[in-house]
Order: C-alpha cells, then structure tokens, then sequence
C-alpha cells in the first residue's frame, strides 16, 4: 500500500474490453481468462471482499485528481466512488462481515489533494502526516474516525475474523508496524527496527504477519533515511518481504532481493507469500513482476511476465481468483488498471 499509484509504470498495448479475455503470455501459466476490469487512469490496491463478489480500490480518473477509494463487482460493473471527494486516499479494506470498510484518508488535514512529493531529491514517497484511517459502510456513509495521533496513519488491513486491525504508524518517530481492535482500541506496537516496516498483511490463520521492510544498516543509509523522514518521505529503493508471529515476535527475512519488492499478501493456504518486485530490473524503477515464495524462502518463483508495472496482487477467498494491477493495456504513459484472471495451480 502506500500511495500505491506512485510506483505504476505502463504498458503501451491497446485495451481489452470488459467482455474480452485476454489471452496470458505463455509464461504467465497460473493465469487463465484474463479480464481488464478498468480503464483509464490510476487504479491501485484492489482487495476482495470476504465473499469474493466485490473489489474495493483506489483511482485516480477523469475528474478525481488524486487518489480516491471506488468500489465495483468482480466482473467490472457498477464501479462508484464511495469516500468523500477531499484529501486524498490509501489503503481500503472490507471488514469480514460485509458491513464496513477500512481506508486511509487526509481529508481532515484539508480538501485539497496534498503536494506530490518533490522528485528532485531522486525517487520518493510521501508519508502525508495528516493521514489517518477510517472506518464507513460499504457505501461510504457513517465515516469514522479510529486513529487520531499526530502524523502518519496508513496501510490498514484487518485479520479474516474480524477481530484485528494490522497498520503502518510514525506515532512513536519512525514507520512501525501496530495492531489494534477492529475498533480503534488496544494499540500495540509490533516493529521497533529502524527504518521503514508497512503494507502489513495478516495470514489467513492470523498467527502471521507478512509485511515491507527497509531498515538501513550505513551511516549514509541511516542519515538518509533521518533526513528524508524529517520531510515526510522515503525512498523506497530497496524493500524486502519479511514475516513475523501476530504478536510481533519471531521477525525473519524473506527474500534477499536488493530490490523494491512490496505488497506481499499470503496464498489462501498461508503456505505461500505473493508479492510484487523489480528485481533484475536497471534504469529508473524498472519492470515490476508478480512472484510466489514460501514462507521460510524457499523456492521463489514469477508469476507473470510482461513489460511494465504488475504489482498488488490478492487471492480472492477461495482461491480461484487472482486479481491484481498492471499497466500492460496503458494507452498512456503510467495508466494502470485492474486485472483479474482465474488462477492454475
């Protein structure tokens, strides 16, 4: 998660229409029937909700100037905008039981889109302090507030019983990894690390949490990562996918990449890890791929294999579903959409 449009890159093919498979590159054999489920503009982070039928998302289209939550059916139809118009937004989520949702949002720090991060210190994000997160009913009514500690709430997702909520918080000066009660309670903190620890994802037993990590090791890494978080930012450069037990404990390293690999979420099976990564790429940020690890490590593997940005990928609850973002139908430059395909195993 984390202003998850500014890492898309684009494709340059023409679009599929929403009645048209897509037929997968040959190396793409876990994905069969491939369908594009939206197009134009920026659209990130599409998670299911508990029974498969709906996808909740962020775009950035037509007349929204800057990232806002939508909601739409599987197939693509009846997609609308649900959050309320100001600030900008992050991270949404469906509460198990169908009647909530959870998303990220600035707009109590202002109605106006915040200032895009300034790209002359090389390629960053921007850690929007007035960020907090929010809960409402899947039509966007009855908003809710759960965090409201100065600085940067974000990257919420929450356990498939309902019970917790896994986030992302600078509230203590540096970018941990918390849990809280599904409604705002019993805040605990589960990263102390130095660096940068988000896009938390519970397994489907909940006594794992899979999540990003940077933690810089060098004096020049560590003053870097000082000096860009005093400006609301970081670099996001180097990310390696790690685990730890929900309480926190037992933290370990996943992948060993040296590269920006992000938006892990498990295999319905929680035996796996599916993440996105620009590993192998040069020039700028490179070609992001979806793949597949174990949870020691072992036997890492791509999922697909076109041009471009693939990123954000999630099961859809029984595991016949994947869906996910790419930018491989882009009729211009850094247009993303929304993917989804039935899986082989």
């Amino acid at each position: 998660m984390l202003t998850g449009s500014a890492l898309m890159l684009a494709g340059v093919s023409a679009p599929q229409t929403p009645d048209s498979p897509a037929p997968a590159p040959a190396q793409e054999k876990h994905l069969h029937n491939i369908r594009q489920l939206t197009f134009g503009g920026q659209n990130a982070e599409a998670y299911f909700s508990a029974d498969g039928k709906k996808l909740i998302f962020q775009s950035t289209r037509d007349n929204v100037k800057c990232d806002h939550i939508f909601v739409m059916n599987i197939d693509g139809s009846d997609q609308r905008m649900i959050s309320t118009g100001k600030g900008r937004t992050t991270c949404s989520y469906f509460y198990p039981g169908g009647k909530k949702i959870l998303y990220s949002s600035t707009h109590l720090g202002g109605a106006d889109c915040p200032p895009k991060p300034d790209y002359s210190k090389g390629y960053v994000w921007a850690i929007y302090p007035s960020y907090d997160i929010f809960t409402a009913h899947p039509d966007g009514s009855d908003l809710k507030q759960l965090t409201t500690t100065p600085g940067y709430d974000a990257e919420a997702t929450i356990s498939n019983d309902g019970k917790k909520i896994v986030f992302t918080s600078i509230r203590n000066g540096d970018l941990d990894i918390y849990t809280m009660d599904a409604d705002g309670t019993n805040v605990r903190q589960l990263t102390h690390e130095l660096g940068y620890d988000g896009g938390p994802f519970f397994s489907p037993d909940r006594n794992l949490i899979v999540y990003r990590a940077h933690h810089p090791q060098t004096e020049q890494e560590i003053s870097d990562y000082k000096d860009l978080l005093k400006q609301a930012l970081i670099r996001p450069t180097y990310l390696e996918i790690w685990l730890m037990k929900a309480d926190g404990s037992d933290k370990r390293q996943i992948t060993a990449l040296g590269a920006a690999s992000f938006a892990p979420s498990f295999y319905p099976d929680g035996k796996r890890i599916i993440f996105s990564s620009n590993v192998g790429s040069t020039g700028g940020m490179g070609n992001f791929e979806l793949y597949a690890v174990d949870v020691d490590g072992r036997n890492l593997k791509r999922i697909t294999n076109t041009d471009g940005f693939d990123g954000f990928p999630m099961f859809s609850p029984d595991g016949k579903k994947l869906v996910w973002v790419s930018g491989r139908s882009g009729k211009v430059p850094h247009e993303t959409n929304i993917f989804i395909a039935d899986w082989v195993p």
